[in-house]
């Protein structure tokens, strides 16, 4: 345990809702327990009340349901009066199915005593075929997500045109979770319905519900394309938290190029969740893949059975990916106090209400210190006292911040990143829109500065075609089918077991190449399956059970050219630019690691296709008189250059909301059209996802921390904890970590003064 961290308890401060809410619904909030609201709460609810576009960004369980709810079941009770016969309708949108269907089960309970006024129907893809027309013609209190809105809502609006007209509230929750390229495409999916409703004569009110965040205000403004007013003082007690950093050991087993491995962060966490369990500590385990959810609750079940069998049963994982019936059988368990221990992935982090649990375990850092804290925030929700405990993975950025503790305690959460103007994003939403209703001039305004420019590039293609009223879409097949909103490209991925033909789940077509490649260990509720064959064609996986005491990891390899560059700053003699790159990435090979150590038992080539990005990225150069100045010789720079790539592209995720799986990076001794040794760092979706522009505009404090996290580490020649990257396609070759330091040290110091 490298530190920990008492977070005091804080009172409450209660406020009272405004006069105009109806007093059914103040009537109601009370029989549910809940006296008076807490100050965030009413204000909410006041800024709704006059029609102004609000964000409530608090901590966890303070209460934002709440919030919104009241606002918004006070206005279908108004609208129940009117003489439309419909009444007024609302909109609440989720990232995840699972947020839903808790959310659906808060509002039935809430709005119980208000009868029929209210009537709430979760409308995704599981629902029944046969439900959807009730749901259209009667349900006035709709929750959906933004796939569902995008997909089947929007483009069959004439079916919805009573609801639309009616529509006063639209909820948008968790809405930190839309950032980068999914961010970008559910901005434009709300443009697409505020259009709609304009057309049908409502203008309604968003409520959005955010984590902890800095400028809420502007990220929702972004979003949402309105003004948005903000409620961020938290005004809810919080029980006191104790969290505690943990750094797995070293152990004696060596990786790739005789670097020293730690025990793994998913044994680490497996073993703690493994010990809570036995003391009957309920704990929630968030795993960043659903692999690595699979896993900890394999080996935590494998452990306890040794104990007691009984207690095996009582930890399960929970992830994206399974069946309805499994996710809401595992949701029920949980929330009736059956499973003691769940390893879970950001599926259930986003706001499903799991009340008492006593300890949170977060295997690896999350991406954003906003995830950090919202997964943190689910332990002591009924204001008890609780744990989180925050392993560490054989990771440059994890390693840094548990030895930096003020990185994650002393620093305000990120901004949210988005760029609704990526031509990739707003392209086919724009088409998406003219299938909907043909494009006008007046309409262009609400999509963005780009749609002028875009429009002529679309009729080129033959997407659209240019008429006295407007933009159409000149196509049969569905405008919808161009945007893929979660950012993945392509249909996914079926995962089909071999001898049966049973669908086990899905996988995105652009993590297919890594994750379902040909030998690919799959994990399945707690089966073990390996990857028999995929077809990229038919977009299959073929898998067959099996028992392998190893896990797999996909290596790639890239090359980049340089399209344009936008910006550039001088760092000494060296230059820090901005701008467009093409990107040529092919996943080549994959390691078999063993399970509880870590160590690599061997690699095996793949024979897997190309494939091309056209997106945007940084990219810094050095001069020969920066690598005297740094003492590299020719011998070195490879290695130098390549280990402050691998490095910075660990530490991005602390300065940008991304993935460290968002980004990739390449770095060459001397590049063709720089005619210098150049790193680059890119985003890894097309047209950028703001990441990289990012990146570029806190180079000096990027770079200033990728180079402590290096010096921090006390391996000797670098590790998979400072230098090494689990994905580098040339296996982590040539690599100097001495080198690079004394490299970022002579480059940080012609940075331009921070402004």
């Amino acid at each position: 345990m490298t530190h920990t961290e008492h977070l005091p308890p804080r009172a409450g401060r209660h406020a009272v809702w405004p006069d105009r809410i109806r007093p059914q619904v103040i009537a109601a909030v009370q029989k549910a327990g809940i006296a008076d609201p807490w100050a965030h709460q009413a204000a909410v609810a006041e800024h709704a009340l006059d029609g102004r576009s609000v964000i409530v960004a608090t901590g966890t369980a303070s209460g934002k349901s709440l919030a919104y709810l009241v606002p918004v079941l006070s206005g279908l009770l108004d609208g129940s009066e009117a003489p439309n016969g419909r009444g007024a309708t609302a909109l609440y949108l989720s990232p995840t199915k699972a947020l839903a269907a808790d959310q659906l089960r808060a509002v039935k309970e809430l709005a119980a005593p208000l009868g029929t006024a209210v009537r709430p129907a979760v409308h995704d893809g599981d629902t029944p075929v046969e439900e959807r027309e009730w749901i259209r013609q009667y349900a006035n209190l709709v929750l959906t997500n933004p796939d569902m809105l995008h997909r089947g809502i929007l483009p069959s609006h004439p079916r919805w045109s009573s609801f639309l007209r009616a529509l006063r509230y639209v909820v948008v929750d968790e809405s930190h979770t839309y950032r980068g390229v999914f961010g970008s495409h559910v901005a434009q999916v709300i443009r697409r319905l505020r259009r709609l409703c304009a057309r049908y004569g409502s203008d309604p009110v968003f409520l959005l519900a955010s984590a902890t965040a800095a400028e809420p205000a502007v990220a929702a403004g972004r979003l949402t394309g309105l003004p948005v007013s903000a409620v961020d003082d938290d005004a809810s007690p919080r029980g006191e938290l104790v969290f505690a950093l943990w750094e797995p050991p070293l152990t004696e087993h060596h990786g790739e190029n005789g670097a020293p491995v730690r025990r793994t962060a998913t044994a680490e966490t497996a073993g703690i969740l493994t010990d809570l369990a036995v003391q009957s500590v309920r704990t929630v385990a968030f795993v960043r893949s659903r692999r690595g959810a699979e896993l900890v609750a394999v080996i935590a079940q494998e452990r306890l059975a040794e104990v007691d069998r009984a207690l095996a049963r009582r930890v399960a994982a929970y992830r994206g990916g399974y069946l309805p019936e499994e996710r809401r059988a595992l949701e029920r368990a949980l929330h009736s106090g059956d499973l003691l221990g769940l390893a879970a992935t950001t599926a259930l982090e986003l706001g499903v209400d799991v009340s008492g649990l006593d300890a949170v375990l977060i295997c690896g850092y999350p991406g954003t210190r906003a995830s950090l804290w919202q997964q943190a925030g689910r332990a002591g929700r009924s204001g008890q006292g609780a744990l989180a405990v925050m392993v560490a993975r054989d990771d440059p950025l994890d390693t840094y911040l548990v030895h930096h503790p003020e990185a994650i305690f002393d620093q305000p959460v990120e901004s949210t990143v988005l760029d609704p103007d990526n031509p990739y994003v707003l392209a086919p939403h724009l088409c998406a829109a003219a299938a909907e209703l043909p494009l006008t001039e007046e309409d262009l305004a609400l999509f963005g500065p780009a749609t002028r420019e875009l429009l002529p590039q679309l009729e080129a293609a033959e997407l659209l075609r240019r008429r006295a009223h407007g933009w159409h879409w000149t196509r049969r097949d569905s405008a919808a089918d161009l945007a893929d909103i979660r950012g993945g490209g392509g249909r996914p991925v079926q995962i089909v077991e071999a001898g049966t033909g049973r669908l086990l789940g899905t996988v995105d077509a652009a993590a297919a190449h890594g994750s379902v490649h040909p030998g690919a260990v799959h994990l399945h509720q707690g089966r073990t399956y390996l990857v028999r064959d995929l077809d990229l064609e038919e977009s299959v996986a073929l898998v067959e059970q099996a028992t392998p005491s190893y896990s797999t990891t996909a290596r790639d390899t890239t090359a980049i050219s340089v399209l344009e560059t936008d910006a550039e700053i001088p760092w000494g003699d060296g230059r820090l630019c901005y701008g467009s790159v093409e990107v040529t990435n092919q996943v080549v090979s994959f390691l078999r690691r063993r399970l509880i150590t870590g160590e690599v038992l061997g690699e095996t080539k793949l024979d897997l296709p190309p494939r091309t990005l056209r997106t945007r990225a940084v990219w810094w150069t050095v001069t020969e008189d920066q690598l005297d100045a740094a003492r590299i010789n020719p011998e070195q720079l490879g290695g130098a250059l390549h280990a402050a790539e691998h490095a910075s592209i660990g530490m991005l995720p602390l300065f940008a909301t991304c993935d460290r799986r968002d980004i990739g990076g390449v770095s060459t001794p001397l590049h063709p059209d720089t005619l210098l040794p150049t790193v680059f760092v890119y985003d890894g979706h097309p047209g950028g996802a703001g990441f990289a522009e990012r990146a570029f505009h806190t180079a000096r404090e990027w770079l200033t921390a990728t180079r402590e996290a290096i010096a921090a580490c006390e391996c000797d020649a670098g590790c998979p904890s400072c230098i090494q990257s689990p994905k580098c396609g040339n296996g982590n070759e040539p690599l100097h970590k001495r080198a690079a330091l004394r490299l970022l040290t002579v480059l940080l110091q012609g940075a331009p003064p921070a402004p």
